[in-house]
């Protein structure tokens, strides 16, 4: 095995922050990057890359997909710990070195959450991260039911336990709410067209469990005040980093931003994210959305967003590997540059969470880095170098 804390990487095209550097050698020491030249570099401990493009680890800042490698297919659950171990592994191959995983603070039975199992989740993925043997960086996105009253009892007693923290270490939370006819779903014909088909029903049927599920949600508009006023306290207060999940207008962004915001994730339209950039918010954009060219709920196109100059960082969303596979698609369709590519998956999304220390290769930075080749649009990821095994962080139970 290599030490990935000590090695040079030669003879790659390096992606820079600001130019592509070719036959390019990155040095690194104790995990961090001490030198990048343009010149190849040969020794005992080098990594020669053959040409490859090396860019920086990619940081991902939500993602579903610990859901899903904890349910394979219906019926068949899998234990927490393996489950984040088995997919720590698809993540790292897809050249995600900094993963958020999303944990659902809820109670819904549509998509197989409970509280108790959000505890779980944040417990597992505390103890690997501190562990000292995690092959990627793993971090908790906090996703709150703002009308759910037993997941925001949850959260603010996690939070809690969490206690004071500071910087790249405050807690991330995404204050969401599902409710058909607003966010994601503000057409309330594209969920009922959601239901029709993930439950084999018809038309008819799928109209009448959106009214019931409208039925029920707003009888705990009660509960969505608590949650603003809980999060948004903590989000001024700066004891937390607040997300807006889903904003679709101006109105809901003037909201978010009063309420100590700093984040429009998954904006709905233009006019969202317009809002969001003037107010000074971050803006997440879904890697799906922008592989595709096209959201699979009619909102707005992430490369749309993209450019207009409104996109600050991707998100997987639901499945990793559409992040890279994002980045060599808005080349290959000439989009974007491929700076503007990569920063869209690496130094864009740090930013927005506060990791300032990585998605950058230059002098300084975290040595988390990615060898790919690029075919058109489709790429393949060659070689990773994660420095997530220092295990320095710590969690709690």
């Amino acid at each position: 095995m290599i030490d990935e804390r000590n090695l040079v990487v030669s003879d790659v095209t390096a992606v820079l922050p600001d130019k592509v550097l070719h036959d390019a050698s990155i040095v690194i020491r104790d995990g961090v990057i001490v030198e990048v030249t343009d010149r190849r570099l040969n020794g005992a401990e080098t990594v020669h890359g053959h040409g490859a493009v090396c860019i920086p680890g990619i940081v991902d800042t939500h993602s579903d997909a610990l859901e899903k490698e904890m349910r394979p297919r219906p019926g068949v659950v899998l234990d927490i710990p393996f489950a984040l171990r088995s997919f720590e592994g698809r993540a790292r191959a897809a050249g995600v070195t900094t993963m958020f995983h999303g944990v659902g603070f809820e109670e819904n039975g549509s998509y197989d959450r409970t509280v108790a199992q959000a505890e779980e989740m944040c417990r597992a993925i505390d103890e690997r991260a501190a562990s000292g043997r995690a092959i990627i960086d793993h971090r908790v996105l906090h996703r709150l039911d703002v009308r759910d009253g037993d997941g925001l009892a949850a959260l603010e007693d996690r939070l809690e336990r969490l206690g004071p923290r500071t910087g790249a270490d405050l807690p991330l939370v995404s204050y969401e709410d599902h409710t058909p006819g607003q966010g994601q779903y503000r057409d309330r014909s594209w969920f009922e067209r959601y239901i029709a088909g993930t439950r084999q029903i018809d038309d008819e049927e799928a109209t009448r469990i959106v009214d019931e599920i409208l039925a029920s949600r707003d009888a705990h508009l009660d509960v969505r005040e608590r949650s603003i006023v809980s999060m948004g306290a903590r989000a001024v207060g700066g004891t937390i980093r607040l997300m807006a999940h889903d904003p679709s207008d101006s109105s809901e962004i003037d909201v978010a931003a009063e309420s100590g915001m700093t984040i429009a994730e998954f904006p709905t339209t233009v006019e969202a994210a317009e809002a969001a950039r003037e107010r000074g918010m971050r803006t997440v954009s879904g890697g799906p959305n922008a592989l595709r060219g096209t959201s699979h709920s009619g909102n707005v196109s992430a490369r749309e967003l993209i450019t207009r100059g409104l996109c600050d960082g991707l998100a997987s969303d639901y499945l990793p590997s559409t992040l890279i596979g994002s980045m060599a698609a808005l080349v290959a369709d000439r989009r974007c540059d491929l700076v503007t590519a990569v920063a869209l998956v690496t130094r864009g999304p740090a930013l927005t969470v506060g990791l300032s220390d990585r998605g950058v290769i230059a002098e300084g930075a975290r040595a988390d880095l990615v060898l790919v080749e690029l075919d058109g649009r489709l790429p393949t990821v060659r070689f990773v170098l994660s420095q997530a095994t220092t295990g320095e962080r710590t969690g709690v139970s």
